[in-house]
């Protein structure tokens, strides 16, 4: 299964209950984060991956998203007009990062569902998936790693980051072995959530996935689960169960050590905007200096 990388699915077709009632009408991939929305950042990181044909996997009220990643000409002439190319430049350029497809997920039936609508587009190859909540460090992204090993090895691959063992309850726990690389890991089985105690490691999923086209296949024979849902988190037991890399089986693990930014919940969302925010070279300085001033106000 040694072939190559080149295209990507994106689900986005959620509720976005967390953010309501902010996501009633916009998609919560649309939120900004500081200047951008969140999905952009997702986005360029395939892109710096040479990862140029993105398939959305979308649902209602997503409309906004799709707007983002076409031209406007009427706003490029206006900002044209005004000699503000700066602003052209930034509101051009997320129509120009890849060749960017739609495809229509009508009742959210869950991430595996989501991902299984990518059959038709992905066609017989290895492909990315990459959840929205998930913003990486642009100074640390680890998607040719994760295509380096997806080389290497074949069958499927996933993002490991080691949490606090108190924490590992939240995520999808990755039970492993060793490789002859240090940063990549041989993921034997995977636990939903697991209890603390029971949990196989402290090794916890994010949201960057390499999966051979076997992944449909499982998919389609998955049962719904809790809320009549199609989890992502079976078919991916079955493929780190299945030794036969040659065949699209077997499961790796890249462990990431670098910047990461959750924008899933509204606390977390709040602190990648301040994080990224301080970041910039723009707004950091005065931004930091405020945050500082701020602070020392508070109990």
């Amino acid at each position: 299964m040694s072939q190559s990388v080149l295209k990507a699915v994106i689900p986005v077709a959620g509720y976005g209950t967390r953010f309501l009632p902010a996501t009633k009408a916009t998609p919560k991939e649309m939120l900004p984060v500081v200047d951008k929305p969140a999905i952009q950042y997702v986005v360029e990181e395939a892109v710096s991956a040479g990862l140029l044909d993105l398939l959305f996997v979308t649902g209602r009220t997503k409309r906004a998203l799709e707007d983002h990643f076409d031209d406007n000409p009427e706003l490029e002439a206006a900002l044209g007009s005004k000699d503000k190319p700066e602003l052209l430049e930034a509101v051009r350029h997320p129509a120009g990062l890849a060749k960017v497809h739609y495809v229509r997920q009508g009742v959210p039936r869950g991430l595996g569902d989501a991902v299984l609508h990518g059959k038709a587009h992905v066609g017989n190859h290895p492909f990315v998936v990459l959840l929205g909540d998930d913003l990486i460090d642009d100074r640390d992204y680890i998607l040719p790693k994760m295509i380096e090993t997806q080389n290497k090895f074949g069958g499927s691959v996933v993002l490991l980051m080691e949490v606090p063992n108190s924490e590992i309850s939240l995520y999808g726990c990755a039970k492993v072995s060793a490789t002859d690389d240090p940063a990549v890991v041989k993921v034997i089985d995977l636990i939903e959530k697991p209890e603390a105690e029971k949990a196989p490691s402290n090794y916890a999923v994010i949201g960057r996935y390499i999966f051979s086209p076997k992944v449909f296949e499982i998919l389609e024979k998955t049962k719904p689960g809790k809320g009549g849902e199609i989890q992502l988190t079976d078919a991916m037991t079955v493929l780190a169960k299945d030794v036969s890399a040659s065949e699209g089986g077997g499961m790796y693990g890249v462990i990431f050590k670098g910047r990461r930014y959750d924008t899933g919940d509204k606390l977390a969302y709040l602190q990648a905007v301040v994080q990224l925010a301080i970041e910039r070279k723009d707004l950091g300085p005065e931004f930091k200096k405020w945050l500082k001033t701020f602070s020392a106000k508070l109990d």
